[in-house]
């Protein structure tokens, strides 16, 4: 079946889209492509990650049913990654599914994205 669309960027609602965007910035490597006052995208390819600012916005909780989505993360050193990202601001919660295959962490603002082995 052919395509009917293409993804081009994923946005993650954000109480401070700059500081978010710096983050993820440390964690892709990609350049910051698009801000505005409310908004910033970083580009590093066919797709973009972007961050927009939701007044009020709370993290969500983990383990939590509420939660909207996560990002997954390919790596070379797991445990170097997990390092690095804590270093930057990230948070490890207790909660570890997966036996050992990943590694979940929170960003800054609580958004979740899992670490495995590239």
């Amino acid at each position: 079946m052919p395509a009917i669309a293409a993804l081009t960027t994923v946005v993650l609602d954000a109480a401070d889209p700059e500081a978010l965007a710096a983050f993820y910035g440390k964690v892709t490597g990609w350049p910051v492509a698009y801000r505005d006052e409310d908004t910033v995208q970083l580009g590093g390819g066919a797709l973009s990650l972007g961050f927009q600012r939701v007044a009020g916005y709370r993290g969500p909780g983990w383990p939590d049913d509420a939660k909207h989505c996560h990002l997954d993360f390919a790596v070379a050193d797991v445990g170097q990654a997990v390092e690095s990202l804590l270093a930057a601001g990230a948070t490890r919660p207790e909660f570890q599914p997966g036996g050992g295959d990943w590694t979940v962490l929170a960003d800054p603002e609580g958004h979740l994205l899992c670490l495995s082995a590239a």
